[in-house]
């Protein structure tokens, strides 16, 4: 008897011991990173994308330049998704560019940024974005609407600026046609924006529109826009 108490002593000592341990962690995925240096992996509508060398990077070149067959006018988005993407948290870091595309009207404001937590194909999704030309602006206002956040297709800009103004958009310094970092990091329905490698984001989204969704994610850029991406990282 002594040795079966023994036994059945140690054993219920080991699952105590078991059940006291701290849940063991799962390891994290490493970092996938695009180059962007061609168009393999790249599922684009309604967009001209080419690849590229721009500013000594290889780059993705996305030119906005289809038009909706319905009224002849430019699509007012455009985005490249990344195929073998699947993303809900963690963080999305690339380099961007652009500027309007040339002969474009006065008002366009070269819309650049990055997609995420696609659904049905891109038929709705979050995005981050910048208006390349407005942070230099002399227009105090238009320097106010620097970065922005939309939700395709319930959210956009328009109805954001209109029902809560200067929630979903911000100023940070950015200059037109240079490289510039981008890093999005997202928890459940929180989202952050940095810009230019800062610490501190430019633009806080506590209540994404999608709530916690997940899926692919894209390059998205937006009317008469001419726009480079490049070093694209998910962590």
């Amino acid at each position: 008897m002594g040795k079966v108490s023994l036994r059945l002593s140690a054993a219920l000592l080991s699952l105590l011991l078991l059940a006291a341990a701290p849940p063991s962690r799962q390891p994290k995925s490493p970092p996938a990173t695009f180059r962007l240096d061609s168009l393999n992996g790249l599922d684009v509508i309604n967009v001209k994308a080419e690849a590229v060398t721009y500013r000594g990077k290889h780059a993705v070149r996305l030119l906005q330049s289809t038009a909706d067959p319905r009224t002849g006018e430019p699509e007012k988005e455009s985005i490249a998704i990344l195929k073998d993407t699947d993303f809900k948290d963690g963080t999305i870091e690339a380099e961007i560019a652009g500027a309007p595309r040339q002969g474009a009207p006065p008002d366009a404001r070269g819309f650049v940024g990055i997609a995420f937590r696609l659904q049905d194909h891109g038929g709705r999704f979050e995005c981050f974005y910048v208006r390349f030309t407005n942070p230099r602006s002399d227009d105090q206002l238009r320097r106010n609407h620097s970065v922005q956040y939309v939700s395709s297709p319930e959210f956009p800009w328009e109805r954001l600026r209109k029902e809560t103004p200067g929630v979903y958009e911000s100023y940070v310094d950015v200059e037109p046609q240079a490289w510039t970092k981008i890093k999005i990091a997202v928890s459940g329905t929180k989202a952050r924006l940095y810009i230019g490698g800062a610490d501190q984001p430019c633009l806080i989204v506590n209540d994404l529109k999608l709530g916690e969704a997940r899926g692919p994610i894209a390059l998205w850029i937006a009317v008469d826009t001419d726009a480079y991406f490049s070093n694209l990282t998910i962590k």
